[in-house]
């Protein structure tokens, strides 16, 4: 949830908060919060978040498990796979969003933000108790320093987030200021909030851009106790944490130690759970869900939960890539065509218990969703790129193929795209396989996740009923992610995640500039002047109303253009975890299953202790 990097995609958005005055390009009233359109949620006197416990009991430790392996204590550089839960655990940013609003920050690092209605720069008032874990505060020449670096070293992602970003100035020891280009943009102020401060006194006679085995320095709840690398990392609560009386972080962060353990096959994951190795797991695999877990005999005996929590969180888009980069696949009708032969109904029968919807969109489970045709305001966008775009977008509703899920009526769809392939110049040889000027039509599909097999292996077979071959090649998680940011693949399964206030990060998955830069989202090769304009007119939105209708419009282009073949998603979320928890009485419809808000309930954890083996040791 892929899955992305542990990179902030949301929350991007600007408007000045509740007591705002009024303010001139060169002056702006400093507010502790603010919101992309109309005032934040809390007001400058909110005591807690409406969704933990403020009297939630410290200690215990909360243990985790992922797929995986880690070489890294660096996760902001593209070399190296960092360890879990560094991001979010050991580095805080200048601001930090809620999870029961949309699009509004509150100030961590910064006490206040200032930023003028031209939105032309931002400032930022830094707490003068904000300290890094060694005592030392965190000053503006840190600030201007993390942002200098990232962008000048760190993965590419951080380019192409602040490339909007002019100059960073120091203007006093607790005050940092942002200069932006003359482009609107009104969502800047808030993702050079979201930026994660490092501190440079640690840095400086280290080498940024090498994957680090150093023991880092932050100033989060939580500093690394111990790593043990491609296994385990252990994190411990900073006791005397500068932030913990804040508002914004009243109730959170509540356990005493935080283990990750990282194994590199899924099944022995699985059954770790079950042996209480670890205390939760979000589980994706439908079939486990539905099969294996009501056969265990801690899910029988009640000592672990299983909870479906439904949200309001955008699904964004899990989907077949095609790598346009490859000749092969630089044909929109070979594209669309290749559709035609997932059979999604039939697969989610078979693998999923029926569970899933199909996506089709790339802001799915949100307002953002494109719908029917394009009507007023949308119709006037895209009107503007008439014969830039396919006719169709203007008269019919995007639709997936179908089927009864029977697994008998799949000729129909082969039928259609057959003759999309011959259209694009494919025949079929007297072998059966399709060729074009000679060469056949075949390609390799990676994945690392086993899961996934089952899924392609139906699709594989309806491809060679089209004269394709197209092969499943398994890799190691490292080898994949180095693919990836290669770009060397033909198709691959990728999951493009999304917010509900889209914005910069737009033009890293789409935009034409990052299509061959190395380690951008930009995984399909997209270069389209279309969606460049539309990215650019959502970063300019001016209210929620306007980016709705430029977002759908850009959904509406890109799923025209056939770049991926769209896969499944919930509304929801599967959690299981050992029955020893405490957790808030109201969950957060954008973060659901978030473990920050969780404590250990003593009781809760001696009725379940004899039956896990981590407590037992």
């Amino acid at each position: 949830m892929s899955k992305l990097p542990a990179i902030a995609l949301f929350f991007c958005a600007l408007a000045l908060s509740g007591f705002a005055q009024a303010a001139t390009p060169d002056t702006a009233a400093p507010v502790p919060g603010i919101a992309m359109h109309g005032e934040p949620k809390y007001k400058p006197d909110f005591q807690h978040l409406d969704y933990v416990n403020p009297d939630a009991p410290k200690g215990g430790t909360l243990h985790l498990a992922e797929e995986g392996t880690f070489d890294s204590l660096n996760p902001y550089v593209i070399k190296g796979t960092s360890a879990p839960g560094l991001g979010g655990l050991v580095y805080q940013t200048l601001m930090v969003g809620s999870e029961d609003e949309a699009f509004s920050e509150y100030g961590l690092i910064a006490e206040t933000i200032e930023t003028p209605p031209d939105r032309s720069w931002v400032a930022f008032n830094l707490r003068k108790e904000a300290r890094w874990a060694d005592g030392q505060p965190i000053t503006a020449q840190d600030v201007v320093w993390t942002f200098n670096t990232l962008t000048t070293k760190g993965h590419p992602y951080w380019r192409s987030y602040y490339a909007g970003v002019k100059s960073a100035t120091v203007e006093s020891p607790t005050r940092v200021r942002f200069t932006f280009n003359g482009n609107v943009n009104r969502e800047l102020p808030l993702i050079v909030g979201q930026m994660p401060i490092l501190p440079e006194h640690f840095w400086k006679d280290k080498d940024f851009e090498k994957s680090s085995n150093d023991m880092p320095l932050g100033s989060g709840p939580y500093k690394v106790k111990s790593v043990d690398f491609g296994h385990r990392i252990t994190y411990e609560r900073v006791q005397d944490w500068w932030a913990k009386d804040l508002p914004i972080n009243k109730g959170k962060y509540n356990f005493d130690t935080i283990i990750y353990d990282v194994y590199r096959d899924e099944t022995v994951l699985v059954q770790a759970l079950f042996a209480g190795e670890y205390d939760l797991r979000n589980e994706n695999i439908a079939k486990s869900w539905y099969t294996e877990y009501d056969q265990q005999p801690p899910v029988k005996n009640g000592w672990i939960k299983k909870d479906e929590i439904h949200h309001s969180i955008p699904a964004g888009m899990q989907a077949f890539v095609l790598n346009t980069r490859r000749p092969l696949f630089q044909d929109a009708r070979v594209r669309e065509a290749l559709g035609y032969a997932f059979d999604f109904e039939w697969s989610n029968k078979q693998f999923a218990y029926g569970s899933y919807k199909r996506t089709e969109s790339y802001f799915a489970n949100s307002e953002l969703a494109s719908s029917g045709v394009p009507s007023g305001r949308e119709l006037e966008i895209l009107s503007k790129f008439k014969g830039q775009v396919p006719d169709d977008l203007f008269t019919k509703p995007f639709t997936l193929p179908k089927t009864s899920g029977s697994g008998a009526d799949m000729r129909d769809n082969l039928m259609v795209a057959k003759k999309l392939l011959e259209q694009a110049g494919w025949k079929t040889g007297p072998d059966g396989m399709l060729t074009k000027d000679g060469q056949p039509f075949k390609f390799e599909i990676i994945e690392h996740q086993q899961a996934f097999d089952r899924w392609i292996s139906p699709m594989i077979l309806n491809l060679k009923k089209l004269g394709i071959e197209a092969n499943l090649r398994l890799v190691d998680p490292s080898q994949y992610q180095k693919r990836l940011e290669d770009f060397d693949f033909d198709v691959t399964v990728n999951v493009f995640g999304q917010s509900l206030s889209p914005g910069n990060e737009q033009r890293d998955m789409w935009g034409s500039a990052k299509a061959d830069v190395k380690g951008s989202h930009n995984l399909m090769g997209i270069k389209n002047p279309v969606v460049d304009q539309l990215i650019d007119m959502i970063v300019a939105a001016p209210d929620r109303q306007e980016l709705i209708v430029r977002t759908r419009a850009l959904d509406r282009v890109l799923l025209w253009n056939h770049y991926v073949i769209p896969q499944w998603h919930l509304d929801y979320v599967r959690v299981a975890y050992w029955d020893k928890f405490g957790k808030p009485a109201v969950s957060p419809i954008y973060g659901p299953a978030d473990t920050d808000t969780w404590w250990v309930d003593p009781a809760k954890q001696a009725n379940v202790a004899p039956h896990m083996k981590q407590e037992a040791k």
